[in-house]
């Protein structure tokens, strides 16, 4: 299980497409959290998302950091592009 530690959301736009960039901070905890947490990296450039309305642009790990003491966790940072569909 995921533990969000903070969301921030900027307004973006370019020429021809406007919506949002948000910043996420995730919190695994645990073996089995850490082992969720290390297969959101892998594949998170790689999913597709279905958000009615909206379009994910890009979607990327800016940072992660992980410690093995006293309980393994693991701190993950996340940017997503969402667009809006016109």
């Amino acid at each position: 299980m995921a533990v969000f530690e903070s969301h921030c959301e900027t307004p973006w736009a370019s020429v021809t497409f406007s919506g949002a960039r948000h910043s996420m901070v995730l919190q695994f905890a645990g073996i089995e959290a850490v082992a969720a947490g290390d297969l959101l990296i892998a594949r998170l450039s790689e999913q597709e998302f279905a958000i009615p309305g909206h379009l994910v642009a890009d979607a990327a790990v800016i940072e992660a950091e992980s410690t093995l003491l006293p309980v393994p966790t693991l701190r993950v940072g996340i940017e997503i592009l969402l667009l809006e569909e016109s």
